[in-house]
């Protein structure tokens, strides 16, 4: 698992140089962090494997980066001391989180058949409508990423709040992701 958390470590910092290079940009500041993790911790003086599915670390003092939807506001944030995060063993959500599941958003498709074996409860024209209200350029992603599939994000750091102190609102111009036609050998 360390082995894992280097490697992903040290992928995202690859990735931040890359776009840096690309933009022709500095970069200031990284934010790093896991999800969908697990680390041996110290905790009341004692040792545990704490996995956080779904969830990433929030120690007081340590920032994160918290994703919305591709048509929303994301956030970085930083743990703060008291009973609430102590008792989530520093952690808080890594995410927006789910209201609707990937089939349920674009529904299932025989591949051999091309058969629709289940229709989807997403449409392109809903999240270009979405994305367009919202002010963002769409490259690519297919219907299951769509922000009709997510909480608000808001709604969910509100229930966080008192574990974490938002530092910083970042507002998406533009989202670029591999499109629903695109093979993934890792998703598909």
């Amino acid at each position: 698992m360390d082995l894992g958390g280097a490697y992903a470590y040290a992928e995202r910092d690859w990735v931040c140089g890359k776009v840096a290079q690309l933009l022709g940009a500095s970069i200031l500041e990284e934010v790093h962090n896991h999800h969908n993790f697990a680390w041996r911790e110290p905790h009341d003086g004692e040792e545990y494997w704490v996995v956080r599915k779904g969830a990433t670390p929030a120690f007081p003092g340590q920032k994160g980066f918290v994703g919305g939807t591709m048509g929303e506001t994301s956030v970085i944030l930083e743990g703060v001391e008291n009973d609430e995060a102590r008792y989530s063993l520093y952690s808080t959500v890594h995410g927006a989180g789910r209201i609707m599941g990937r089939m349920d958003a674009k529904g299932k498709t025989d591949r051999k058949t091309g058969r629709v074996l289940r229709p989807g409860r997403v449409t392109h024209e809903m999240m270009k409508t979405w994305l367009r209200r919202a002010n963002v350029e769409l490259r690519g992603a297919g219907l299951d990423e769509s922000p009709d599939c997510y909480k608000r994000l808001p709604e969910v750091l509100a229930e966080h709040g008192k574990s974490i102190r938002i530092l910083h609102t970042l507002t998406p111009v533009g989202v670029a992701m591999a499109g629903a036609n695109e093979f993934d050998p890792y998703k598909d």
